[in-house]
């Protein structure tokens, strides 16, 4: 699969600088689109023009000094199921920051002349001849809203606004991973989240052994409302305790894609968990609502235990199940 996932790459490269460039000229690039999971609420585009009129045209001519910085680049074989079985699509994801100052308002968001450093995740898969069939797309536009000083969730319990690269800067892996360091990220990976996430006995943390998992001093890096946790420790108190409490049945499930190279692994998925809003979250009251939460995630792996850890969650869309528009909380401050 070496050649399959450099071919990968190089495609997803070219579709980034002609995104970057004149989205337009991208459109040929995904001619063989059924399914784009755009953020909320932009959501499912079906069509490779769909895609940039939608998401890609409208941020570029907003932001006309848009800049991308690239901090994670990977390719991979999935192995997504539970039980092992199936799937094996090819997938290539990146993350990092977009940076530009808007010039004119965008997806309802107000130009205010701020330098913006905005998180993208993307996740592409490609069918047998190297063509795009399928992606997920994820902006942090909770953290946006805050950077213009327009915020619709309370100040995150984590540190707000630190998104960085991998600490040793490894994380774009234009060459072949080494495929035994692959095999062990995957078997990790494939421990910590059918295993760990998805054992919670309901009162005790340590019943799902995230200390198996991740370093003490791990830094996990959430979305704009959760903020960053930089030790296993902040990690349990600022954000799992939290969300479980929120969440108490969510599981993790209906994953699209879980795949290694080298140290780094990553996953997608527009319902990759699962559950009931039966606590609150974030000042937010239960709701009893059913809940599907789409999320993107990146781990590093150094020996045996994960160091790193990159989640975005679509903050937008996981509030809209709660019933409540974060883009009109953010609206009515105008």
């Amino acid at each position: 699969m070496t050649d399959q996932n450099q071919r990968n790459k190089a495609t997803a490269l070219t579709l980034w600088s002609a995104l970057d460039r004149a989205p337009a000229e991208a459109v040929p690039l995904l001619d063989h689109v059924q399914h784009w999971q755009g953020p909320a609420p932009i959501g499912v585009q079906t069509s490779g023009a769909d895609v940039v009129t939608a998401l890609f045209a409208p941020l570029r001519d907003a932001v006309p000094n848009l800049r991308r910085q690239t901090h994670i680049f990977m390719a991979g074989t999935s192995s997504a199921n539970e039980n092992g079985q199936g799937d094996g699509a090819s997938w290539v994801a990146g993350t990092g920051n977009y940076t530009g100052r808007a010039v004119q308002s965008v997806f309802g968001i107000p130009a205010t002349g701020h330098d913006l450093r905005v998180r993208w995740g993307e996740f592409l898969r490609f069918d047998n001849q190297g063509r795009i069939t399928h992606a997920q797309t994820i902006w942090d536009f909770v953290d946006w809203f805050d950077q213009i000083g327009l915020p619709v969730l309370p100040k995150p319990r984590g540190a707000a606004h630190v998104y960085p690269a991998p600490t040793a800067y490894d994380g774009v892996l234009t060459d072949p991973g080494d495929d035994k360091a692959s095999a062990d990220t995957m078997q990790l990976g494939r421990g910590l989240i059918f295993g760990g996430l998805n054992s919670f006995d309901t009162t005790d943390l340590s019943s799902m052994g995230m200390a198996r998992f991740f370093h003490p001093n791990v830094k996990w890096y959430g979305p704009g409302g959760i903020g960053a946790c930089l030790s296993l420790s902040e990690f349990e108190t600022l954000h799992q305790k939290p969300w479980l409490v929120a969440f108490p049945d969510r599981k993790v499930m209906h994953l699209e894609s879980l795949f290694a190279e080298d140290r780094m692994l990553a996953a997608s998925g527009p319902r990759g968990v699962v559950g009931t809003h039966g606590g609150t979250y974030l000042g937010h009251a239960a709701t009893g609502a059913p809940i599907e939460v789409s999320g993107l995630d990146f781990w590093l792996r150094t020996d045996g235990q994960f160091t790193e850890n990159w989640v975005f969650v679509d903050m937008v869309h996981l509030f809209e199940q709660m019933g409540v528009d974060l883009f009109a909380r953010m609206r009515d401050q105008l």
